[in-house]
């Protein structure tokens, strides 16, 4: 059975270059991120500074959700991967390039943030086609029972992605400096897309090709809005990373709260990936499966105390720790929510579904990064991050007590299912 083998979707060779792939795309986007975080602020001071940049990422990138699931689902997804990859290489070309010392020395202020702005901005436009399209290619590469052990694998590779990416960039910043880091970000770029090249090129499974956009788009939000198991886990997982993410605050406690530099910054944006990646190593070996529901509702409540005890500390390894157990609570949301997405999305509206899900949850970050600037400035950088941790608390708790439904979810029975059926 697929579900004992913790190695099961690795066994597919395309699978293998998928995982690399993902690998360079994730550690290049949360290097160049954490980078441009740590310039921006180092340039003004200002905490709603951070908070624009998660703006300019969200404002197309939920725009643009829908139409570019509906392209996904109506197009071959290797080729239009190439094209996503393609265009975040301009991105991390561009920010490399406005960053040149001999440049940022003849430009003002306002110009350079309001290209890094720009950037950003066709970098949130392109992640909008690039989230279904990966999601979509997965489930063309493995076969249908080892779905939730790839879902596994993917989000792990993601995780360790996410980890070594800010780690690097803090190191990076402090050796090289933030131009030449952003070089190794465009170098990874690149290395990605030679992994691409390893895959060939797939059928499009959607049998109503050249259906009327809005037509498409009805039958996706329909789909979601009336499959209460995705709503429920995808509603879940937003209102934690919105009020719960204290990570774009990150180089405020970096350097004047912990004041401890670059390194300790890389550090601090590390180790929530960290633990995320070490959580979904262990549920490659034990499955989450088994009470889904209470799992899921359980663990998105201690990511909200993890994160009020990291607002609260004023020692280095406390805040740490605290960053580390949020990500291991927050992977087993992940894992959970992405063997939801995967067992309970039909083949032919998967870009659609996780155009949904990009809505809700990726976009959540560039938003929740804008809401914890905006409240900084409000009320202090403390106290927005023990805020946000409390409204975690809060809407776990109501979501858990209103919804019993969700509290008993189970998703061991639907893999078994999809087992004995393939």
């Amino acid at each position: 059975m697929a579900k004992k083998d913790p190695y099961a979707a690795l066994r597919y060779k395309e699978f293998n270059f998928f995982l690399f792939m993902r690998f360079a795309m994730v550690f290049a986007w949360s290097m160049q991120f954490v980078i441009i975080e740590w310039e921006v602020y180092s340039l003004t001071k200002d905490p709603l500074s951070l908070g624009i940049i998660g703006l300019m990422e969200i404002i197309p990138a939920v725009s643009m959700a829908l139409f570019s699931g509906h392209i996904v689902d109506q197009s071959e997804k290797k080729k239009l991967l190439v094209k996503c990859i393609l265009g975040f290489s301009v991105v991390s070309l561009g920010l490399f390039l406005i960053t040149v010392p001999e440049l940022t020395k003849e430009l003002s202020l306002k110009t350079i943030l309001y290209t890094v702005y720009a950037l950003v901005f066709l970098g949130g436009l392109v992640r909008s086609f690039i989230s279904p399209t990966i999601f979509s290619l997965l489930s063309l590469i493995v076969p249908k029972k080892v779905y939730p052990n790839a879902a596994t694998w993917s989000s792990s590779t993601w995780q360790l992605a996410s980890m070594f990416g800010p780690a690097l960039a803090g190191l990076s910043i402090s050796f090289v400096g933030v131009h030449w880091s952003l070089c190794l970000v465009f170098a990874c770029s690149i290395m990605a897309l030679i992994m691409l090249t390893k895959i060939e090129k797939k059928p499009i499974l959607n049998p109503k090709i050249g259906e009327p956009i809005f037509k498409s788009l009805k039958e996706g939000l329909n789909f979601v809005f009336t499959n209460k198991t995705i709503l429920g886990a995808i509603s879940l997982d937003m209102i934690a990373v919105l009020f719960g993410g204290a990570v774009a605050l990150l180089p405020i406690f970096a350097q004047d709260i912990l004041k401890v530099g670059s390194e300790g910054f890389g550090v601090l944006r590390a180790s929530p990936a960290l633990g995320s990646f070490l959580m979904m190593i262990f549920s490659a070996y034990i499955s989450l499966n088994r009470k889904a529901g209470i799992k899921l509702l359980g663990a998105i409540f201690m990511f909200g105390v993890c994160i009020i005890v990291f607002g609260l500390s004023e020692i280095f390894w406390i805040s740490v720790l605290a960053m580390f157990l949020s990500g291991v609570f927050d992977g087993v949301s992940v894992v959970i929510r992405n063997t939801i997405l995967q067992l309970h999305t039909p083949d032919h509206m998967r870009g659609r579904v996780s155009s949904v899900n990009s809505i809700f949850v990726g976009s959540s970050n560039e938003l929740g990064a804008f809401e914890s600037g905006l409240t900084a400035k409000l009320m202090g950088v403390v106290n927005a991050v023990v805020f946000g941790g409390v409204m975690t608390l809060i809407t776990v708790s109501f979501t858990g007590f209103i919804s019993p439904s969700f509290r008993k979810l189970d998703l061991e029975k639907d893999v078994e299912e999809l087992e004995s059926h393939n």
